[in-house]
């Protein structure tokens, strides 16, 4: 969201029907995810909370604008309830040490999370984990150089690897900007068609030896179409903490502020998750703009100022004959 005075600023915009100016520089661009597109129609999943934090079970399109670079859109092509009812869970875990003070919290809240799972159910769980000393083959070595683990993909309650994670130790160094591309791309890889894929970070949010930017991590979760909901292990709101809700609110997901999981729980949390999906929208629209690159993309209220909306934080567009 923009500062209130910006937000006037574009409800003027919106109310005397005229484009407003792009607020962003070059660089702020570049530090926004994206996803492609090669079509002449912007698809934009997206929900609403109110100024509790509340998720809004119903909206219409009245109750909103969208921003495209420097057009402000509001007659779309279609504006209905998503049909993505199902869920792709992943959950990656940060093992590096400079999670150790909260890490065993963070190891109950993924078990809790895998315990949920049901073999009946259309949502299928994988969990992934980077840093840390871990179990191979009955021997413990170093793996926070080297790349993330899948622990499991699928029934990861009859899985062994829960009990590999259970005997990890906290430690090394921390690639995360490399183990979100990593998610990223298992997550583009093992998509199904209407099932949304959310990605559940815990992570205190800094990274010491990664070969990808940040940059780079935000651009390949857009790009995987999921929405991150990342949980802070730190202690306090850190240079991390703002890596983390950056990552959140540019997929269209939430931040946990520090000491979430420890006060409500994996219960609280995945509760969030479908209470959030259950909620959600698609609106579509003509592309304002075929210029190639970068589009930054927000929602914004047109009536109610207290109300925040989730969405992706722009795209890439390319056009289809190059």
């Amino acid at each position: 969201m923009l500062p209130h005075a910006k937000t006037r600023s574009v409800l003027l915009a919106l109310l005397a029907l005229t484009a407003l100016a792009a607020a962003e520089s070059p660089q702020d661009s570049a530090d926004l995810p994206t996803y492609r597109s090669t079509a002449s129609e912007v698809r934009v999943t997206f929900f609403a909370t109110d100024e509790n934090n509340h998720v809004l079970e119903t909206l219409t399109k009245a109750d909103f604008a969208v921003v495209d670079g420097e057009t402000v859109v509001r007659n779309f092509r279609s504006f209905a309830r998503s049909e993505e009812t199902a869920l792709d869970l992943v959950v990656l875990v940060d093992l590096s040490a400079s999670v150790a003070p909260r890490f065993r919290v963070a190891i109950g809240d993924v078990l809790q999370l895998v315990a949920r799972e049901q073999p009946t159910s259309d949502d299928r769980i994988a969990v992934l984990s980077f840093g840390g000393t871990q179990d191979y083959g009955g021997a413990f070595r170093q793996a926070s150089s080297i790349r993330p683990v899948v622990l499991c993909s699928g029934g990861c309650h009859a899985s062994d690897s829960m009990a590999k994670l259970q005997a990890a130790k906290s430690g090394g160094l921390t690639p995360l900007f490399d183990a979100l591309i990593f998610a990223a791309d298992f997550i583009a890889q093992h998509r199904r068609a209407g099932v949304q894929p959310v990605l559940i970070l815990f992570s205190d949010g800094n990274d010491t030896i990664s070969v990808h930017s940040a940059s780079e991590a935000l651009r390949a979760a857009q790009g995987a179409g999921t929405m991150i909901y990342a949980v802070d292990l730190g202690s306090s709101l850190t240079s991390g903490g703002k890596f983390l809700q950056r990552v959140a609110d540019g997929t269209g997901g939430r931040y946990f502020y520090p000491r979430f999981s420890g006060n409500q729980g994996a219960a609280a949390l995945l509760n969030t998750v479908f209470e959030d999906l259950r909620a959600s929208y698609v609106v579509t629209y003509d592309l304002p703009s075929h210029q190639a690159g970068f589009h930054a993309l927000r929602l914004l209220p047109t009536h109610n100022l207290n109300l925040t909306f989730h969405s992706r934080g722009g795209y890439n567009y390319e056009p289809s004959d190059r």
